[in-house]
């Protein structure tokens, strides 16, 4: 057993009034996730207690975070390709288990002190102590996001948070994958107690051992949901929720979890044992493996920005009052900062600040919240505050000339150091910094749309561009909780690039009369979020024909998608293309007899050859750093089917199947190739 003197993650130590404080503090961490030896150091530490309770030396234990701005952030998924087999991973959750259920039955009190994220493991861990305290801090969250990476809490939190929360809380919490505030989780009953900053939990934890606080789990009546028939009206109804946001083929883990409730939830003690079984064979799954893969390469974009630059983006400017640079302004605004829109009419510019309140009403609980929001985006007309900001953002047409003449009138306002950017599509940076002083200032800071949804930016680099600017626009990009990809200037960038040959292929598919129903629903069937006509008619028509221009891709003569264009059929925002949208969803001619699932799986496979083609050719030309990076852009920018771990490693593993196996069954590449 280790010694829990020498302790490298944890910090233990007992105080004068026999309190035992378990401190964690992941060694070379920024941040605590339970790996290997962190949780045989817990084991140590719940072995080091028990035996002080015995001889009366320990009064209670606490646990508490060691660092400043998080309490667990979960298991350490760098740590799960370690194990290799179902057998693997049930022995290694087993001892875990163990672990908590001594600590839940330790007869002096035990109690969580949590700030900032408490999530998954960390969560479960919580719910194995007697008292949870939090503080009130808008960091601070709770929840179980193991769905994300095609799993369900394996350390009983399962149980345990039904047994809290209620299960009709505590159900659509795990299936969501949702992190949901201290205050909303003290309603729920995750949460016992709340004070208002992390400088408080030390005395109040202090003082919850002090009075032997104990939580009680949720009252009976409020549960039951737990006890047939009720069960299973409850489990059919999670199922059509879930259905409607994944399909069971793609993602299994949340329908294995209604399993798991319907068939156990009577009896939590045996939904313990139960939860065990189900959850490893989705540990070792292809499904869960891709989307840990998906998890790495978030943190590989979170990585683009440096940690050490002393650059503090609080003020941004925007130029362009459009949809685009409306809600550019709006997102940053709602991630802290103040933004003054700039516009040539002022009537836009109004129009653009009102479109936030959505978004701030979504984002902020509260109305000061929302008005404190409101009052951060500031109406500038004439650009007064371009001087005060410390990123400028050009939002404005598709235009070269107009966009170098707006940027060489900007060049002399800037203060020292600020970071001066283009949203353009599809104009080449250095095309646009030619006329300036000192063209490699500029950059591109490449949103997509709808902004407040797409977690992609595309950083550009121009010829010319300075790799100092080029770090400054990663760094702000982070700071407004995006993903920065850094991506050379070239026709395109890369999401656009990779997106034109796709829905070009499949519009043209639909001009040769095969059913744009149908082709959609082949795109959904292969795990994009929406077939490539839907999206033509989302993203614009209009946009569409300007991306297959600027790509040289458009067929030579014209196409019915010019000729709608040319007579203001644009899709979505026109209210009809190539379908009529109303109430803002496309309306779809459902088929006569239900389409073959096996033809869908085919055609799906057909539809996307022409973006992982293209992907191939984006990293052979190394448009970004590698192989890895066109992934996470394409999965991020696009929604490219996340549970396939993104297009060249879906390629890779489709040839090694087909090289290793070469009659079975996989999803062929079109014979053209």
């Amino acid at each position: 057993m280790v010694d829990v003197n020498a302790l490298r993650d944890w910090r233990f130590s007992v105080d004068r009034q026999g309190i035992a404080w378990a401190v964690f503090d992941r060694e070379g961490e920024s941040q605590n996730s339970l790996g290997r030896r962190a949780l045989e150091e817990l084991g140590a530490i719940v072995e080091r207690v028990e035996q002080g309770a015995r001889d009366k030396s320990i009064r209670g234990l606490v646990f508490i975070s060691g660092k400043e701005k998080g309490f667990i952030v979960g298991a350490d998924v760098r740590e799960f390709e370690q194990l290799k087999s179902e057998r693997e991973v049930a022995d290694s959750v087993t001892l875990v288990n163990a672990y908590l259920d001594r600590i839940e039955r330790m007869p002096v009190p035990v109690v969580c002190a949590i700030h900032g994220f408490c999530l998954g493991g960390g969560l479960e861990l919580a719910l194995a102590c007697h008292w949870r305290i939090a503080t009130r801090d808008e960091g601070t969250r709770v929840g179980f996001p193991e769905v994300r990476l095609g799993i369900f809490p394996g350390f009983n939190g399962t149980a345990r948070s039904i047994r809290q929360a209620g299960a009709l809380a505590a159900m659509p919490m795990m299936l969501a994958g949702s992190m949901i505030r201290a205050t909303a989780a003290r309603g729920m009953g995750l949460i016992d107690e709340l004070v208002p900053s992390r400088a408080k939990l030390a005395w109040a934890a202090r003082a919850a051992v002090e009075r032997k606080r104990k939580s009680k789990p949720t009252a009976f009546w409020k549960d039951l949901v737990r006890q047939w028939p009720a069960r299973g009206l409850f489990a059919n109804k999670l199922r059509t929720e879930t259905a409607k946001k994944a399909r069971e083929e793609h993602y299994p883990a949340p329908f294995r979890l209604i399993d798991l409730f319907e068939t156990h939830a009577a009896n939590l003690d045996g939904m313990k044992l139960a939860e065990t079984r189900a959850f490893a064979p989705l540990m070792v799954s292809e499904t869960s493996r891709n989307l840990r893969r998906v998890f790495k390469l978030m943190e590989m974009l979170k990585a683009q920005a440096p940690k050490d630059l002393p650059f503090k983006p609080l003020r941004v400017h925007v130029i362009g009052a459009g949809v685009m640079g409306a809600d550019i302004a709006g997102w940053c605004v709602a991630s802290g900062m103040e933004v003054s829109l700039q516009d040539l009419n002022a009537e836009q510019i109004a129009k653009g600040i009102a479109a936030q309140k959505k978004l701030f009403a979504r984002k902020f609980k509260t109305k000061p919240l929302r008005d404190a929001a409101l009052a951060r985006l500031i109406a500038d007309q004439a650009g007064a505050n371009i001087h005060r900001a410390d990123v400028v953002i050009e939002a404005i047409v598709e235009r070269l000339e107009v966009k170098q003449s707006l940027f060489k009138s900007l060049e002399g306002k800037l203060k020292p150091g600020a970071v001066m950017a283009t949203n353009t599509s599809s104009i080449m940076i250095e095309d646009i910094a030619e006329p300036l002083a000192d063209p490699g200032r500029l950059v591109g800071i490449h949103f997509f749309n709808p902004v407040a949804q797409m977690p992609l930016v595309e950083v550009i680099r121009g010829a010319g561009s300075r790799e100092e600017e080029v770090q400054k626009a990663c760094t702000f990009v982070t700071a407004i909780d995006k993903f920065p990809l850094i991506v050379k200037s070239s026709p395109g960038f890369v999401v656009n690039r990779v997106l034109g040959p796709y829905m070009l292929a499949a519009l043209q598919r639909v001009e040769r009369g095969e059913s744009k129903e149908k082709i959609d629903e082949a795109a959904r069937t292969f795990g994009m979020p929406m077939g490539p006509v839907e999206l033509a008619d989302t993203v614009g028509l209009d946009v569409c024909a300007s991306v297959a221009n600027v790509l040289k891709i458009a067929p030579p003569g014209g196409s019915k998608l010019d000729q709608m264009v040319a007579a203001g059929k644009l899709g979505k925002k026109s209210g009809e293309g190539f379908y009529t949208w109303k109430d803002g969803k496309p309306q779809k001619a459902k088929p006569e007899t239900p389409w073959d699932k096996a033809e869908l799986e085919r055609l799906g496979r057909e539809l996307v050859d022409p973006l992982i083609r293209e992907c191939e050719r984006v990293r052979d030309e190394r448009i970004v750093g590698s192989a890895d990076l066109v992934d996470a852009g394409v999965i991020f920018g696009t929604g490219f089917a996340p549970f396939r771990g993104g297009p060249l490693h879906f390629l890779a593993n489709e040839r090694r199947q087909l090289e290793s196996n070469p009659n079975v069954e996989v999803l062929r590449r079109p014979a053209a190739e």
